[in-house]
């Protein structure tokens, strides 16, 4: 199939405002000639982020968005490697560096509102700028993850990075799983060091303009940065308040690169006072998925931190029902992250009921399995890829959940090419299998479930058994009481997973 069959055109982004795709002078909402590299785990990508932002020099531009920021990660492991300092280190030298870096709830919320501020003004004080960005529907978040690196007179080493990796503790990880030695609070199944399965793609050519579009959008939004009085006053005692300089103006794309065409996706909110990029927020994140399902036949395979919402389960059950040989494999974290009261119940109670429709409406068609490192501790599944046919695949920040698709910011990369596809979805089967032989697409599903019911017999066994060289077992479903269910359910509905669509999109039930 054309990469036309599986991308969207401008028309059906739905978001006319956006420069995204206004900017390619052949009218497709894509665009051809890039290389795109799979960064599988934080090691690789950090070990990437490394070598090349220390290679910037005075007058090239750095770019970079973020979730969470750790100013300490070591991206190295290193001294001296930290994120603070390798970004401070560049603006002393004359990179223009600017971050937007989500503002945050309270760290007592579990989440790293302190983190993110210490991690601007370090990057302020070197002569950066770095601000807090709370422009988002209330209870949301900026959740995309991305850098990019331009060099006037040099663009032969622009370069992007984005994905589902944040520069913070915890993500530095690698294909062993032993965790990253400078960890985050996690829930205790997890242990002290907690494993990090995670993705994130490097994109060089003409694409690179795209993602910097991305940042330029949100970077000249002239609204103030939060709408609270008392943050604003804060900042200011604080001197957290740097001047929005204007960006220098955009450089011409980079050349090809390579052989891959590669879409942009995005998800914004329909927030107060409107993006002035996307007045009516932007759901093509959701649109993709929709029309990537509706081409499935044979197999979708996920990766994702998250699995909810009827939404997302209409989805899926419509392409099953559509395609009597399609297969849904689904990797997912064990359990939830944290292990609280209000967090634990909520984040399994609709990941339950979806994967219950699921397996009913195609019984012997669906799986859904977590990963274990070598020592039996559950490994936290970050990632968000999705694979479809060996045909497109994305990677990006958002998750499997009606808020990565309607309420926060999101920003993927879709790529329809059946070569990176195929090989994606082989490396992530390779690692996960314990094996160096290539997994053949018809032969995914029934691979999987072999090697979860190896080591399943694994566990059953006689202490001082071999264990198997695969990490998959099947997903924990813990059972949940009645009780259990009537409260975490509309906790899950309102506050985890919430609507940021427009009202009547909502009452129509369409992105």
């Amino acid at each position: 199939m054309l990469p036309a069959e599986w991308y969207l055109s401008a028309h059906e982004r739905g978001n006319p405002s956006t420069r995204l795709d206004r900017r390619h002078a052949d009218g497709r909402a894509w665009t051809e000639g890039n290389l795109v590299t799979p960064l599988i785990h934080g090691k690789a990508y950090f070990s990437a982020l490394a070598e090349r932002v220390p290679q910037m020099g005075r007058g090239d531009l750095l770019l970079f968005v973020d979730w969470r920021g750790d100013p300490d990660e070591r991206l190295t492991g290193e001294p001296g490697s930290e994120v603070a300092s390798l970004f401070a280190e560049a603006a002393r030298r004359g990179v223009d560096v600017r971050g937007l870096v989500w503002r945050s709830h309270w760290d007592k919320l579990a989440f790293s509102a302190d983190e993110n501020r210490h991690l601007g003004e370090d990057i302020n004080a070197a002569g950066g700028e770095c601000v807090l960005d709370m422009r988002v529907r209330l209870g949301g978040s900026h959740h995309q993850k991305f850098v990019v690196l331009r060099h006037p007179g040099r663009p032969e080493r622009d370069i992007a990075f984005l994905g589902g990796i944040d520069l913070c503790h915890s993500r530095r990880d690698d294909s062993t799983h032993a965790g990253d030695p400078q960890p985050q609070s996690m829930a205790k199944v997890y242990g002290p060091r907690p494993p990090w399965h995670d993705v994130q793609l490097a994109l060089t050519g003409p694409v690179v303009g795209d993602v910097e579009t991305v940042f330029r959008e949100r970077w000249d939004d002239p609204q103030a940065l939060s709408r609270s009085p008392i943050r604003r006053t804060l900042d200011k005692v604080r001197g957290d308040r740097p001047p929005r300089r204007p960006l220098p103006p955009q450089q011409p794309d980079p050349a090809p690169t390579g052989p891959h065409p590669v879409q942009l996706l995005r998800t914004y909110g329909h927030r107060l006072g409107g993006y002035p990029f996307a007045p009516r927020g932007e759901r093509s994140v959701a649109r993709a998925y929709a029309k990537a399902f509706a081409n499935a036949r044979h197999l979708i395979y996920l990766e994702d931190q998250y699995l909810w919402s009827s939404e997302v389960t209409a989805l899926i059950l419509a392409a099953l029902r559509r395609a009597p040989d399609l297969r849904f494999v689904a990797v997912l974290p064990h359990q939830p992250d944290q292990d609280g009261t209000l967090s634990h119940a909520p984040n399994l109670v609709s990941r339950a009921r979806l994967l219950e429709r699921l397996h009913a409406a195609a019984p012997g068609r669906v799986a859904a399995y977590g990963i274990e490192n070598a020592d039996g501790t559950p490994v936290y599944v970050h990632a968000k890829v999705c694979v479809v046919d060996d045909q497109w695949v994305t990677v990006g920040s958002d998750n499997f959940n009606r808020r990565s698709w309607t309420h926060d910011s999101e920003l993927s990369a879709a790529v329809a090419h059946p070569a990176f596809a195929r090989d994606l979805r082989q490396e992530l089967a390779r690692e996960h299998l314990g094996t160096d032989t290539d997994l053949a697409l018809e032969d995914h599903f029934d691979a999987y479930a072999a090697g979860a019911e190896a080591l399943a017999r694994w566990h059953r066994a006689p202490a001082g058994s071999p264990r198997p060289a695969g990490r998959l077992r099947p997903v924990d479903r813990p059972e949940q009481s009645r009780l259990t269910r009537l409260w975490a359910d509309p906790l899950y509905r309102f506050v985890y997973d919430p609507d940021g669509r427009p009202l009547d999109l909502r009452l129509r039930r369409t992105f």
